[in-house]
């Protein structure tokens, strides 16, 4: 039996062998066989005969499961050559994934000799391809050898597995670091810098051309530094989180990993599964599911059983169908897995994109644009330059390699890269804030989002439920844990009803129980765990009572269904149905009401008392529920289709009204949330009276009169009426998950960025809809986590706010960075065209121009994406999506920038030409001035509202270090004769260097007095 020992370092995995402990022979066997896949995905292995441990080093196309597996397989072939029993199939079965049960990963076939990891897939057999909808339920049971009830039988899926493989999906290979290096010299800036270099060479400067191409060497290397390890974060972000499903094998429901699901395999759906692969279903009770990631339909889709006589028709009218990557939204069933893997609907899709390039975010192709734009701007004028050089007299050659050097000077490479390495950076600055990014484009994302859904149970609360008061028989009672005695010793007394009420509750509850270290250990959602806790801790043997009264069947609540039902055998024979759910749907279905023992006629007085206290509770911000039961015979077909045929002759117990504490800091939240110009909308299943309770203590409607909208209505509603509501209202209250993606797709709809968070199984279809999706890490379930795009690892709301002024950042940095590269790359264009038209000459030769572009424009334009949040980041209103990365008026901003920039190069310039004519001392103070000014100009680029003279701005230690050892190397070339020969500065008296001084300054200070 393989184990898993430590799998937290990605590429590395310790196992435990049982087999290896002194066994030399099985030592060198593994070592010999895993030799062969060096190279092909194992870099090293390392076994250890006294702990029977195995240390695997392997890279990063492969998991611990392949590799796993992989030594699951060379076990097998170990007992085949030497003849020793096999361990026991039943009973040894490998851990390969910690989370999930052992028989996850079943074995997989054997490969041949030599071939990497990834060749298991080669020896998998082709899936059956069939009209799966047209067909019988029970043929397709017995095509696949399973039984309804026990589902598939354990051997038959480890065969299946070892038939079909596994249910992955295939993956686009990520980028090497040799074709991360390569894309370096694809640019439009290396072509002319190589065409400047072969100018070079025509006109004999060996040298030249190879110091231009050791700047294209240098630039290279730091973009390969940057871009690898940009890449490195985001190929991490695909191994997060690892989703599982629940089947039924051996008639045990077992939760399993996605890849180990087979065909054959009984799913079973509930409320936010994730479909782990194209199914038939089996069974649906109100099924609906949410399918527009395949179909594109904006509403759930209703699911049925009923078999379909066209063999050709779309997936979205396929009504037994459901596909992988949809998910639950309401009700419940069972579905018979009928393709996996490449092999499902969604995984054809994907293998027909497999080999395409990754797809780039919004801002990176925002800053594609402006860059293509840039080129064609910046050749333009390059020819024009070169043409006025031409008419002045100047030879061709020396004008065409000027053109050609100012070009690829000019040209700012690598826009979208540096939007790529911003946004993996913020990646990164979040994870130190307990915030984990699962998708690049969440960071970009964060910093317009314009509305937050906030589901209240487990985000806005605590999800901590107590129960607190209890209405039954007439009477409220009210404790506290430090009232337990007392309360055992009333209900022993003379609470019958009350004792009923949460017996039944408990029974109705799939809060799982366990027995460990003289505890009992509860797991399930937090409402009904803490119906179990009060009657255990009233003395109820909660785990006795379920064996009295088995548990039949369990129909889940849905959009028409606001209830839980559970079904259960009594010892007489006859049947119990119990429900739990809304308080007044639950009442619409009862006739009597249980005191003092005894079953009563309900009235319309009892009623009204009934419906009083259930809205005291709720306005008391308490979740409150209510309870009824059916004892006696269950007529027709009822309980075999899961169909509740009963809906009245219930007898009413009463309700529960369960307290759940704000979250700490959740008052700061919305505030901060109102202050950035982020609405917040309150989604809970909660009635009314409780959510405007909370939502008028967390003030969201920031002062006005508080609109709630009762959900239930939102089924009757027009899709533009829902979307009008959705503007207005900040309460949506009884809401269901198909709710819940209506809400956030009518929010979408009117033009509003959305972020929803949550922590249930229920937010998995909102989450997944909304623009970004936020979720617990701590509390979270794994449907939620699974689907976010953000996960709160310590279930801090406050990290949220953190993660939208970093996305804000993020997106701001970009820009302060753009606007650096633009506003200084211009000047250069324009000090040498103002110079060619006015006759003097060319101030800057092709290796000043060149080491400007090295100096100037590298270093501090990465700098500036590392700037700090501004102290206002979050004081201005979310920028709109559609909005260019530019407003015009910034354009204007960036040429007279660029402008001060030039003009103060050419005042040093002019200078030099009136003092010593054209030649290489007056060009010497046109670019030692452009240099130094244009790295000053970073510190005006940190903020386009503050100047940096005022001191408000956080400091930034890389830019300083970066701006201030550029300075150093300029004055280096300044006095080294050896790089002032090179760059052809000419002999600077100590005036010239005044003068340099005073216009590297003007503009730092011309545009920092401009600032508003």
């Amino acid at each position: 039996m393989i184990q898993v020992v430590h799998a937290e370092v990605q590429g590395r995995v310790r196992f435990h062998i049982p087999e290896l402990y002194r066994c030399e022979s099985l030592k060198k066997f593994l070592q010999e066989r895993l030799s062969r896949y060096r190279g092909n995905g194992i870099s090293s292995f390392s076994p250890n005969i006294l702990t029977g441990n195995a240390l695997v080093c392997f890279n990063t196309d492969n998991s611990p499961e392949t590799i796993g597996l992989l030594l699951e397989q060379c076990l097998r072939e170990y007992h085949a050559s030497t003849g020793s029993p096999q361990p026991d199939p039943k009973t040894g079965k490998s851990v390969i994934d910690r989370q999930v049960q052992d028989d996850s990963f079943p074995s997989p076939p054997t490969v041949g000799q030599g071939e990497p990891v990834a060749a298991f897939a080669s020896a998998w057999r082709e899936q059956e391809i069939a009209p799966w909808h047209t067909l019988e339920t029970e043929e397709i049971l017995a095509r696949w050898s399973v039984s309804r009830e026990t589902g598939l039988a354990q051997e038959v899926a480890q065969g299946n597995y070892e038939k079909f493989g596994p249910n992955a999906l295939s993956e686009p290979e990520p980028r090497s670091g040799w074709e991360i290096f390569i894309s370096q010299f694809k640019s439009l800036p290396v072509a002319l810098l190589s065409a400047a270099a072969g100018l070079a060479v025509i006109s004999g400067g060996i040298l030249d051309a190879v110091l231009i191409m050791g700047v294209v060497a240098v630039n290279a290397g730091i973009a390969y530094k940057t871009e690898s390890e940009a890449e490195t974060t985001i190929q991490s972000l695909k191994n997060l989180i690892r989703p599982t499903a629940q089947v039924i094998r051996n008639g045990d429901l077992q939760e399993i990993a996605v890849e180990g699901v087979v065909p054959g395999d009984l799913l079973s759906l509930k409320p936010g599964t994730y479909i782990a692969a194209d199914s038939r279903l089996v069974e649906a009770d109100r099924l609906s599911v949410d399918e527009s990631a395949l179909t594109g339909e904006s509403l759930p889709a209703l699911k049925t059983t009923q078999v379909l006589k066209a063999e050709n028709i779309p997936l979205g009218d396929r009504t037994n169908m459901v596909y992988r990557g949809a998910m639950v939204t309401g009700g419940q069933g069972l579905a018979l897995v009928v393709a996996t893997g490449r092999y499902t609907e969604i995984g054809k899709l994907q293998t027909l994109v497999e080999e395409a390039v990754a797809p780039e975010t919004p801002l990176e192709k925002q800053l594609g644009r402006v860059g293509d734009e840039l080129v064609l701007l910046c050749c333009g004028i390059c020819a024009l330059v070169c043409g006025i050089g031409l008419l002045r007299g100047f030879a061709l050659l020396q004008m065409a390699n000027t053109a050609v050097s100012l070009a690829a000077a000019a040209v700012p490479e690598g826009l979208p890269t540096v939007a790529t390495t911003t946004l993996a950076l913020g990646v990164k600055n979040m994870e130190k804030h307990q915030v984990l990014i699962r998708r690049l484009e969440a960071v970009e994302t964060l910093g317009c989002l314009q509305t937050v859904c906030l589901d209240k149970t487990g985000t806005i609360t605590k999800n901590e439920m107590t129960v607190v008061r209890i209405y039954a028989g007439g009477r409220v009672f009210q404790f506290n844990e430090e009232d337990l005695p007392a309360a055992v010793h009333q209900i022993a007394s003379n609470g019958h009803e009350f004792a009923q009420l949460i017996r039944m509750a408990a029974l109705c509850n799939e809060t799982e129980i366990d027995w460990a270290e003289n505890r009992y250990v509860l797991s399930g959602s937090a409402t009904e765990k803490a119906l179990v806790q009060l009657a255990i801790d009233l003395g109820i043997d909660v785990l006795d009572l379920r064996r009295r009264y088995p548990l039949l069947r369990v129909n889940h609540r849905s959009e028409q269904r606001p209830f839980m039902t559970t079904y259960h055998e009594t010892a007489t024979g006859d049947k119990l149905m119990v429900l739990k759910g809304s308080p007044l749907d639950v009442l619409a279905m009862c006739d009597t009401y249980l005191k003092e023992g005894q079953r009563l006629p309900l009235n319309v007085r009892q009623r009204l008392q009934i419906e009083t206290e259930n809205d005291r509770m709720a306005g008391d911000s308490l979740r409150v529920l209510g309870v009824a039961v059916y004892h006696g015979e269950i007529n027709g077909n009822g309980l075999d289709a899961g169909n509740d045929r009963i809906d009245r002759g219930f007898t009413w117990l009463g309700v529960t009204g369960m307290a759940d504490p704000i979250r700490e800091g959740v008052h700061q939240l919305v505030s901060d949330f109102h202050r950035a110009g982020i609405r917040t909308v309150m989604i809970t299943g909660d009635q009314s009276q409780t959510a405007y309770a909370i939502g008028k203590e967390l003030n969201l409607s920031q002062g006005e009169p508080l609109e709630i909208l009762d959900s239930t209505h939102l089924d009757a509603m027009a899709p533009e009426t829902i979307k009008a509501l959705a503007q207005r209202v900040h309460i949506f209250a009884r809401v269901s998950p198909a709710h819940k993606l209506q809400i956030v797709r009518a929010l979408q709809s009117a033009g509003q960025v959305v972020a929803m968070t949550g922590d249930g199984i229920n937010d998995g279809p909102a989450l997944k809809a909304a623009e970004v999706g936020i979720a617990m890490g701590h509390s979270g379930t794994d449907i939620a986590r699974e689907v976010a795009d953000v996960v709160l690892k310590e279930d801090n709301l406050e990290t949220l706010v953190v993660a939208i002024q970093d996305g804000r950042t993020s997106y701001s940095n970009i820009k302060k960075s753009v606007h650096f590269f633009l506003s200084t790359n211009i000047s250069e264009i324009m000090v040498t065209f103002m110079a060619l038209a006015a006759g003097w000459g060319t101030p800057l030769n092709t290796m000043q121009l060149l080491w400007i572009n090295l100096v100037s424009d590298i270093l501090p334009g990465l700098a500036l994406t590392m700037e700090a949040p501004e102290p206002s980041v979050l004081e201005r209103p979310p920028r709109p999506t559609g909005e260019p990365i530019f407003s015009g008026d910034e354009y204007w901003s960036i040429m007279r920038e660029s402008a001060t920039l030039s003009a103060a190069a050419l005042s040093a310039y002019g200078y030099g030409l009136m003092r010593y004519g054209i030649g290489a001392r007056a060009g010497a103070l046109a670019f030692n001035s452009l240099t130094i000014a244009q790295l000053l100009h970073a510190f005006s680029c940190r903020s386009d509202r503050q100047s940096v003279f005022r001191g408000n701005l956080p400091a930034n230690r890389f830019l300083t270090l970066s701006v201030g050892g550029s300075i150093l190397l300029q004055v280096l070339a300044m006095f080294t004769p050896g790089l002032r020969s090179l760059l052809g500065i000419g002999t600077m008296s100590l005036t010239d260097g005044v003068v340099i001084a005073g216009t590297s300054l003007m503009p730092l200070i011309i545009n920092e007095l401009i600032k508003k």
